[in-house]
Formats: structure tokens, C-alpha cells, sequence
């Protein structure tokens, strides 16, 4: 595999580690802060609101500028954003934390496309595991995510305060890494010519079925995820027991990208979505039975899983959807209905489940998870109905 894979890994990694961090302390600090309980998951909405917002212009700005510009600028935004919640926690200003988050959230969207960088630069043979090790990164922030968000969480005399110098510090280490990283320019990784429109693009048959399961996997998962550690602490669980438990789910989630490739090859992407959306029927069928530590672990480890099938084989399948010339507005078309999807769950994932409780929530992604399902049996009627 060749060593620009490898770097995009480590950068990836970074921003997982991260991302893990932000899940574990954003609804803490915003309960904290916010106005109500309602508000609670507002700072991990805003995030992925600046993760959606980024979508369309991160995958435009590359096809101009390059991959590897826009990632340095993807993760200067995330270091100013880092920087920005620092004060907020200083000052104990919820708006001002909104806006860190959003900030935060535009980076992670530009970092978001690593595993699309990881693509270009492998073999067309070698294309899903190239995506499965950059994704496969994710399995060190497993680790380092949870243990940053433990001992950074009371050092210094504001809580949480050195959460986000940490989450600086991740930043500025993966700037380093993409100095060394030798990406492609955009002239050869984005093709010149007459592009399809938008519209002709979304209503591919390719294109449907990845980004539904891309939707699905990723929607399902965020609310699921985001609402755990209300959950856990309505429960009355400890801190670092919802640590733990997210830190598990991170370890599911990638894990499997080191052979979730072979899966793809052997089995075909399709057939590994199906694997994935029972998985999300099984981590919400688990939720059902109590809200003991060991409950919350297994539901999580299975929702884990369930993304992990779903969301990679979906950007397998969304590469063989596109011609080279069509790429940029395909890309940014799909991240921005995915991380559209996750913005709208994570925003919901307060109010529901301070109303609905653990239990009916996760009843009620059941059917949810059978979506890619059905929009797969549409394609295969549609392919023999015109045979």
C-alpha cells in the first residue's frame, strides 16, 4: 500500500481521535450550559451543521486547489475552532461554544474526504482496502479519544477546559503530517469536459443506493451515539463508563475497515449493506432489553458494526457512480445529504431521548435500518424490468 495511504491513515486517526473526544464532552458541556435539557446535544448539532456546511465547498475547493490544500485549510479552521471553545468555557458562553463546534465541524467536514484521497492514490485493485486501512485509522482514536477525554477533563480549573486545548494540539499534529504527505494535483485526479447535471447525477441507480446507505448508516448511528452518554448518565452511570462505552463503539466502528475491503470483494458491497443494516436492527433490538452497563456496551459494539458495513461499502460503490469529470459535485452532492442526515439526528438526539427514553427511541430506527434494504430489491426490480 503505498505510503501516502499510510499518511492519510494517521491523519485520519487524528481527526477520529478527535471526533471521539467532542462526542464524549459536548453533551456533557452543553447540558451544562445550555438553557434547558432540550439543548443539551445543540453543540454536537452545530457540529455537524459546519461538517454539512463544508460538504459541498471542501469537494470543490480540492477540484481547484488540490486534495492536500484543502485539507491544511480543513484543519486550520478546526484549530481556530478548538481555540474559540477555549474562550467560550472560559467565559461560559453557550453561543460563543456553538460557534466553536460549527467551526470545528467545517474541518471535520474537509477531513471527511481522506478516504476519497485514499482512493486516488491506490491501484483501481487495491481501492477498497485503501479505503478500509485510512478508515481502519480510526481504530487508534478508539483508544486515544476516550483516554484524552478522561484526563484532559479536569485539568486546570474549568472543566473541560483542557479537552479543547488537546483537540489543538491534534489539529496542529496532523498539519505536520500533511506537509509530509505527496497528494496528487488536481489535474490529475479530477477530469476536465461537459458535466453531467445535478439532477441526472442524484437520480443514478449507483448513486441512490450508495448514498441511501451512506444516509441510513451514518444517520442511524450519530442519533443512536449521540444520545448514549444522556442516556447513560439519566442511568446513573459514571463518567468514565460512558467513556468506555463510546470508546468500545469507536473500536466497532473501525475495526472491521481492515478486512471490511475483502468482505467488499468477496461478497460484493451490496450484500455487505444488507450485513450492515441487520446489524443496526440488532444493536436497537438489544436496546430494548434494560439500560445496564452491559446492555449499553453490546447495542453499542452492534451499532458500531452496522456503520462500519453500511457507510464503506457505500463509498465503494459511489466511486464506480461517477465519471472523473463528474466527480467533485458527485462527492460534494452525497457528504452533504450524509452529513445533512447527521446534523438533523444529532439535533434530534436530546429532545428524543429526554422524551422518548432509551428503549423507544432505538424501536424506532428499526425500520429506519431496513431502508437501504428496500431501495436495494427497487434496483433489482427496476434492472429486470428493463432486461
Amino acid at each position: 500500500m503505498p505510503l501516502t495511504v499510510t499518511l492519510l491513515s494517521l491523519c485520519q486517526a487524528l481527526l477520529v481521535t478527535g471526533n471521539v473526544l467532542l462526542i464524549a464532552v459536548s453533551p456533557l458541556i452543553g447540558a451544562s450550559l445550555a438553557p434547558s435539557a432540550s439543548w443539551s446535544t445543540a453543540p454536537v448539532a452545530t457540529q455537524w451543521l459546519g461538517l454539512m456546511c463544508a460538504t459541498i465547498p471542501a469537494s470543490l475547493i480540492m477540484a481547484r486547489l488540490g486534495r492536500k490544500r484543502g485539507f491544511i485549510l480543513g484543519n486550520i479552521l478546526g484549530l481556530v475552532g478548538a481555540l474559540v471553545a477555549v474562550q467560550a468555557l472560559i467565559g461560559e458562553r453557550f453561543g460563543l461554544f456553538l460557534l466553536s463546534t460549527w467551526l470545528i465541524g467545517i474541518g471535520i467536514g474537509f477531513g471527511q474526504l481522506y478516504r476519497f484521497a485514499a482512493v486516488e492514490a491506490a491501484p483501481t485493485p487495491m481501492r477498497d482496502r485503501a479505503i478500509g486501512l485510512v478508515m481502519g485509522g480510526g481504530v487508534l482514536a478508539a483508544f486515544a479519544g476516550p483516554w484524552l477525554a478522561r484526563v484532559s477533563r479536569e485539568l486546570g480549573e474549568v472543566p473541560f477546559l483542557g479537552s479543547f486545548v488537546g483537540l489543538a494540539a491534534l489539529y496542529a499534529l496532523a498539519l505536520v503530517v500533511l506537509m509530509l504527505t505527496q497528494l496528487p494535483p488536481a489535474s490529475r485526479t479530477h477530469g476536465e469536459g461537459n458535466a453531467l447535471p445535478l439532477g441526472k447525477i442524484l437520480r443514478q441507480p449507483g448513486f441512490i443506493v450508495a448514498v441511501s446507505a451512506a444516509m441510513v448508516g451514518y444517520g442511524v448511528m450519530n442519533l443512536a451515539m449521540t444520545a448514549t452518554p444522556l442516556a447513560m448518565a439519566g442511568a446513573g452511570h459514571h463518567f468514565n463508563h460512558v467513556s468506555m462505552t463510546i470508546q468500545w463503539h469507536v473500536v466497532a466502528m473501525f475495526l472491521p475497515s481492515f478486512f471490511t475491503g475483502h468482505l467488499v470483494t468477496r461478497f460484493g458491497a451490496k450484500q455487505v449493506i444488507v450485513a450492515g443494516c441487520l446489524l443496526l436492527v440488532a444493536s436497537a433490538l438489544v436496546a430494548q432489553l434494560g439500560i445496564g452497563l452491559a446492555g449499553f456496551n453490546v447495542a453499542l459494539i452492534l451499532l458500531g458494526l452496522g456503520w462500519n458495513f453500511t457507510f464503506l461499502p457505500a463509498t465503494g460503490l459511489l466511486t464506480e457512480s461517477y465519471r472523473p469529470v463528474d466527480k467533485a459535485r458527485t462527492q460534494a452532492a452525497n457528504e452533504f445529504l450524509v452529513f445533512g442526515t447527521a446534523a438533523i439526528t444529532a439535533l434530534l438526539a436530546g429532545p428524543l431521548v429526554s422524551g422518548l427514553g432509551w428503549a423507544t427511541l432505538n424501536l424506532l430506527l428499526i425500520p429506519i435500518s431496513l431502508v437501504p434494504l428496500a431501495v436495494l430489491v427497487w434496483q433489482h426490480r427496476t434492472k429486470l424490468a428493463n432486461a
